[in-house]
């Protein structure tokens, strides 16, 4: 079983549990197919499965590690944003909404995504290679963040959290009653979904 399926907190995790989307950090692993590094390129990308019949041998030497994720919202928290080249609709929508949800840069359309990957990876890992966090009020948060309730993660979706695992959410529980919670979803992305950005979430989120 490959290592190359992401968890929320942008993990690189060992499962049989299928992806939704595949991801692209750069080159991460040996000839032996063994992860020797968490990114080589500030670039973090969400890509389609299939993309004009293109067809790929999985972590092939001397080319990109194939990553899988449940779901978008899943790829988002782990730091990831939409291809430009398979799926350059989603890029525009996602980079158009980020650039108004966070004025504060004062970027444009002219903008150049390098700089937006700059800001994203200063808020998903750091120096040490540890996951970035911050604190919120759950209240303010969007649907589609992701949360760590009792050290795991939870998506937020209305009035209601779920506990996210590889093969999909357990069943919602209600909001905790929690001032401040910690948020795994970049700043910056959570800014681009309180400006309209909607990620694909995996449909057994019933409540």
């Amino acid at each position: 079983m490959l290592q190359n399926r992401v968890d929320p907190s942008g993990n690189i995790i060992s499962t049989s549990a299928r992806g939704a989307w595949m991801g692209n950090r750069g080159q991460l692993h040996d000839a032996g197919k063994h992860i020797l590094r968490p990114f080589k390129l500030k670039a973090w990308l969400i890509c389609l499965l299939e993309f004009k019949e293109r067809h790929r041998q999985v972590m092939a030497p001397n080319l990109y590690t194939e990553l899988f994720f449940m779901d978008e919202a899943t790829a988002f928290a782990a730091g990831h944003r939409p291809c430009f080249e398979c799926r350059r609709e989603a890029y525009n929508r996602f980079k158009s909404l980020w650039i108004k949800g966070n004025p504060e840069y004062g970027f444009n359309e002219k903008t150049s995504i390098r700089e937006i990957d700059e800001i994203i990876h200063s808020e998903r890992i750091d120096r040490e290679g540890n996951k970035v966090t911050f604190e919120a009020t759950i209240s303010e948060l969007p649907n589609g963040a992701f949360i760590q309730f009792d050290n795991q993660p939870y998506l937020l979706m209305g009035q209601y959290i779920y506990h996210w695992t590889p093969f999909g959410y357990d069943e919602g529980i209600p909001l905790p009653d929690l001032k401040k919670v910690t948020v795994l979803t970049p700043g910056s992305t959570i800014n681009a979904f309180r400006a309209g950005y909607h990620p694909q979430i995996k449909n057994d989120v019933t409540r």
